[in-house]
Formats: C-alpha cells, sequence, structure tokens
C-alpha cells in the first residue's frame, strides 16, 4: 500500500532530521498535492536540512537556489546567450528547470526576482525572451524565510504568497529532541545518505489515490464557512477579530483546503475527510492569506490568534 511507503519515508527523514514530524508532514502534503510551501523559522531548525533530506528520497531533478540581494531574474529563469559561431541566440536554461526547487531565504531577493517565480509556481511554464518553456512534472517550490533579520529583506508580494499551498511555523524541538540532536551531530563521523524510496510515476498515483479520498458536502460547505469566515467575520460573530482584518482568505485557499485535509486523511489510512482533517491543516493553509491591519500589528494580535478564534467559533453545518 502508498501508506506504507509513506510511513518508509518518514521513517528515513528521521534517521537524518530529529523530531520536525509537523514539517515532514506539510512537505508530504505539498509533494502529493502538487502544492508550493513556505517554511518560517529561525536559523538552525533544520529547516533546510528537511527539505535536501526529502530530495535525495525521490527520484527526481532537484536544485538548491541561495535567494540573495543581488540575484537576477535570469539567474534564476535563465537566458538567452548570442553564440558567434552560430550568429544567433541560444536558450540557457536556469535552474528553475528541475522538480523541486529549493527557494533557500526567498525574502531576501527583490521584486523582479519574486516576480519571475510567479509564472512558474502558477502555470508551470517559463517564458525566455519569445519561447515559452513547460516545466517538467512534478514541479514543487520549497521555500525557506527567516522572520528574525529583517535588514536586508523584501516583503513577499500577496500575489506571490497566495501562489504558495501553506505556510509553516518551523519551531523550536523539544529537551529531548534537542538533547539528540546534539547528541548525533558532536559524532563528526555521522553523514547518514537517505535512500531513495519513491519515483516519479508513485508520486503521480498517490496523487491519484488522494484525489480519490471522500469528503462529505457539510465538510465542504465548512471549508467555505471558514474562508467567508475571514472576509466577513462580523457575520460569524466574530466582532473583536473584524476590526484586526484587512483581508481574507482567497478562493485559491478555499481549493487549497480541500486538499490538504484529504491528503491528510490519507496519511491517516482513511478514504474519507473528518472535521479534524480540516482544523489541523486550516491554521497553515490561512497563514499568509489572512492579511491583518497596522491596529491589529499595534495591539500585538496574529495571524494565529485570529485563525483560533474562527476555528472555535464556526460551527459545522452552520
Amino acid at each position: 500500500m502508498a501508506q506504507a511507503k509513506i510511513a518508509e519515508i518518514i521513517e528515513e527523514m528521521s534517521r537524518v532530521v530529529v523530531g520536525q514530524e509537523k514539517l515532514i508532514n506539510r512537505l508530504l502534503i505539498g509533494l502529493f498535492t502538487g502544492g508550493h510551501i513556505l517554511l518560517e523559522g529561525v536559523p538552525g531548525l533544520a529547516k533546510t536540512l528537511t527539505i535536501n533530506s526529502l530530495s535525495k528520497i525521490l527520484h527526481l531533478d532537484f536544485q538548491r537556489i541561495q535567494f540573495t540581494p543581488d540575484l537576477l531574474p535570469a539567474d534564476l529563469i535563465g537566458t538567452m546567450i548570442y553564440k558567434p559561431q552560430l550568429g544567433d541566440y541560444e536558450v540557457r536554461k536556469g535552474p528553475i528547470f528541475a522538480n523541486i526547487i529549493l527557494a533557500d531565504e526567498v525574502n531576501r531577493s527583490p521584486a523582479k526576482v519574486q516576480s519571475a517565480l510567479l509564472e512558474a509556481m502558477q502555470e508551470k511554464q517559463v517564458t525566455i525572451g519569445e519561447d515559452t518553456f513547460i516545466l517538467d512534472r512534478p514541479f514543487l517550490v520549497l521555500a525557506t524565510q527567516n522572520p528574525v533579520e529583517q535588514e536586508g529583506t523584501y516583503p513577499l508580494p500577496e500575489a506571490q504568497l497566495d501562489r504558495f499551498m501553506m505556510k509553516v511555523y518551523v519551531d523550536y524541538p523539544t529537551k529531548t529532541e534537542e538533547l539528540e540532536v546534539m547528541r548525533r551531530m558532536s559524532n563528526l563521523d555521522y553523514n547518514y545518505k537517505p535512500k531513495q524510496l519513491l519515483t516519479k510515476q508513485e508520486i503521480f498515483d498517490i496523487r491519484e489515490e488522494i484525489n480519490q479520498i471522500n469528503i462529505s458536502e457539510t465538510l465542504e460547505k465548512y471549508i467555505v464557512e471558514l474562508v467567508f469566515a475571514t472576509r466577513r467575520p462580523l457575520e460569524y460573530n466574530l466582532r473583536d477579530e473584524a476590526r484586526y482584518i484587512q483581508y481574507g482568505v482567497s478562493p485559491r485557499g478555499t481549493i487549497q483546503l480541500n486538499l490538504a485535509a484529504k491528503a491528510l486523511a490519507y496519511f491517516n489510512n482513511r478514504d474519507y475527510v473528518l472535521p479534524e482533517d480540516i482544523k489541523e491543516v486550516a491554521p497553515d493553509v490561512f497563514n499568509h492569506r489572512i492579511l491583518l491591519n497596522y491596529e491589529a500589528e499595534a495591539d500585538g494580535t496574529t495571524t494565529r490568534a485570529i485563525i483560533g478564534s474562527i476555528l472555535s467559533k464556526v460551527a459545522i453545518g452552520r
């Protein structure tokens, strides 16, 4: 069964990364639903290591791109190179032409580079000069950003943020996990290389099985109600929250919450979605799609607190 293969992947990942079960789970949801993932956390939490390890388990092309302030769009997607011997221009493709892209510290590059990602993430294609190139499937962008250092960073445009299926906050490990990290990394000879476990065709097969997961009409309507509560909070008795919300979740968020809940149900060996599946992934799907105003910042209100209120007050079958 495919679920056994997923369990094997998680087991293999645990040989390299200590803890971070939620992070691994969300990366796998993105992989098997075709959704890009944005990871946010302070340095040293194994974000890059986790993505690198996952890429080694897959029989896919992988590229790591370090985003810097001087990065140019051509460094990402490629450019036209003049060939004197041919008397013509030739396309030189950039690192974006891979199956999995690790966009490390994605918020360190300016808007011009950010916009170069938009077409690739949404349309799965890249335009260089007058030519358009279809990207190989699957195509997945896994991006990281550091919330601590703001100097030399550029906030991601809302249009690009919305193209990420989930924004996952990566937290510190527990005491037990940190002790294991210390012991493991203190061994300078420890350099475990994950086995390749999954082929491209197996990824597509699992995606098809996730598509077949059942979700009741009641829960479909529940997803829509959650989304509308972010747009019209006063209609859902969310008076305090309404003061802080400037923009709510987009229709893309509705679609991706449905997909993420199906994937979570599949990982849990069920062929149907439960309300708990929706509630578990909703914060990650909504995190970057709810835009708060300046009053929220002044009062110290966070997006996560708003999402918690919505999940507690919006009833199923409303």
